[in-house]
This record gives C-alpha cells, structure tokens and sequence, in this order.
C-alpha cells in the first residue's frame, strides 16, 4: 500500500522531456556503474576473478555514461537536471551497496544479468520517445550494446573466470554457505530435536495431561532456541574463523533449535493423550531422519552412520524421559 502511495508522486516516463531521459539514462549508467564496483569490491577478498569482471562491467557503465554526457553538452548545455531512477514511476530499482555486500556470487552475475536486460528495454523505450537524429541513434546504440551486454557477465566471466577457476569459487560459496548457515542451523536442530525429548516426554507421561505437556515443550524450545542463538552470535564473530555474520548464524541456530522442539511439542495441542503421543513419536522420527539427510548432503557424513548416531543418541534421550516420567 505504501509503495502505491509514494508511486503517486513519480514521474511517468511518457511525460519526460528529451533532456530528462538523457539526464535520466547519465544518471542510471553512474548508478550502474558504482553497483558494479560495490560487487567487485564485496567479491574481491573471496572471489578476486569474479570481482575483475565487474570491474569490467564498471568500466563499459562509465563508457556509456561519457558518450551520454557529451550529447547532452552538445544539445543542452551543462546543466544536467537531477532526476533518477526513483522518480519515474515503474524504473526497475537496484539494491542498496549493504543488500550487495552479502549477495551469494552467483545471485550476484543473475543481478548483473537482469540489470543489462533493464537497461535494454530502458533504451529501447527512450530512442523512440525521442525525434533528435543524433539522440535516438546514440541511444539505439546504446541499446544494441545493452542487449549485446545481456550476457555480459557470462563473456566477461568466461574471459576472466575460467572453468577450474569458477569451479573452485563455486566451492568457496558452498563452504561459507555451509559454515554461516548449515553447521549452526544443524547444530540447533539436533539440539532442539533431541534435548527436547526428555522434558518433553517425562512430562507427558508424568502427568498424562496433554495441555501442561505443551506448555513444558514450548518453555523448553523456545528457552533452548533463545540460548542456543545468543551463544552462537556471541562466542565467534566470524573474523578470524572465516564463518560468517555471528547475526546470521545465531538466528539460524536459534530458529532451528526452536523449531526442533516444538515439532514434536505442537502434537500436544491434541486433547487425546495417546493420539498426542503416537503423533509426537512419528515427527521426532522424522526430525531424527531429516538431521541425518542433512549430515549425508552437507557434511558428507555417510548416511546410515549419521542415522545410526542420531538414531542412536535421540532413543536414548527419548528413553530416558519416558523412564522419568514414569517413575
């Protein structure tokens, strides 16, 4: 609602002037450009080849933007009019230079990508809304190349970025996607999987009601996600270690923790106790099965020895809570 709101106060393209879409299509090319080094510059340290390629990229924008300027110079002088992309209504927008730094390389090149391919369609659009014979041939131009661009980021890759050298930052991507994401979400899965079992089902057992059975589950999932993300975020900042934001990792240890205890605490929302319970057994099967599926695709942990452990270790907690209840 909000964003329709403001929409109200932007410009229609069909309502700018010639001046205005040249000043429109200067201005675009310098934020282009300047996103195109906010990726060399996030990439450089982990990725140098990929980050020579928007640099590249960068360099083609300030082309583009120099041939813009002097047609302007030319037709209307030296004062360029402010206006930018977020004042006409439907200009696609770019991410800011914070959303950049944390983009995943390969959601990086699709930006890239999807970025030429609107800058095409902007030209396209601009050539035929104007009449000056040296504008609309500079534009077309411009368009050509745009389109030419579209699989920029693939040319410039292949040239810069060849087959053993993506393949080996491929491998880069997925190790720190495994270290911010996958071993503390894991982490905090088997924690809240198995750690929960033994309150859980000691409390369901020693009081057979299934109301109070819940709320022990949701105190114990909720307290251990707490726990577990603010040990996480708090014991490594990532620096040295390589790791990661400590922000994203806590909250990936810290929801999935919480998750692992409620799957098998929400089944106490059933008012029968057997029902409550035979359900609650059947989803801790599968949290114990999906620990060990993701053990086997992330850690290369062979499957049936991470199912053996966490089979393993969840009957024992699962033993050990339903002896306690019943004592």
């Amino acid at each position: 609602m909000f964003f329709r709101l403001f929409s109200r106060f932007k410009r229609p393209f069909l309502s700018l002037s010639e001046q205005e879409i040249l000043a429109l299509a200067i201005s675009s090319e310098e934020d282009d450009g300047r996103i195109y080094l906010a990726y060399a510059d996030a990439l450089r340290e982990k990725y140098p080849h990929s980050a020579r390629v928007f640099e590249d990229m960068a360099e083609e924008e300030s082309h583009h933007r120099q041939a813009l300027i002097d047609l302007h110079v030319a037709r209307f002088g030296n004062r360029i009019p402010l206006i930018r992309r977020e004042h006409v209504r439907d200009f696609p927008e770019r991410k800011p230079d914070w959303l950049i730094a944390e983009m995943p390389i390969e959601k990086a090149r699709e930006e890239a990508e999807a970025m030429e391919e609107a800058a095409h369609r902007f030209y396209v659009e601009a050539a035929a809304r104007t009449q000056d014979a040296a504008t609309r041939k500079l534009l077309g131009d411009l368009a050509i190349a745009e389109k030419s661009h579209e699989s920029l980021a693939r040319r410039l890759g292949e040239k810069h970025t060849p087959e053993d050298v993506r393949a080996e930052e491929e491998q880069t991507s997925r190790r720190q996607f495994i270290l911010t994401y996958v071993q503390p979400g894991l982490a905090g899965l088997m924690d809240g999987s198995v750690s929960t079992l033994a309150p859980i089902f000691a409390a369901a057992f020693a009081t057979q009601d299934t109301w109070q059975t819940f709320l022990v589950g949701l105190s114990a999932s909720v307290g251990a996600g707490i726990s577990m993300g603010f040990t996480e975020a708090a014991h490594d900042d990532g620096k040295l270690s390589g790791r990661g934001s400590p922000i994203k990792r806590g909250l990936a240890s810290g929801i999935m923790t919480a998750l692992g205890g409620l799957g098998h605490a929400l089944p106490y929302l059933i008012p029968h106790f057997w029902t409550a319970t035979v359900t609650a057994a059947a989803i801790v099967f599968f949290e114990l099965w999906a620990i060990a599926f993701i053990q086997n695709r992330y850690m290369e942990t062979p499957f049936l020895r991470a199912a053996f452990q966490v089979v393993l270790g969840g009957s024992l907690v699962l033993a050990a809570g339903v002896l306690i209840g019943n004592a």
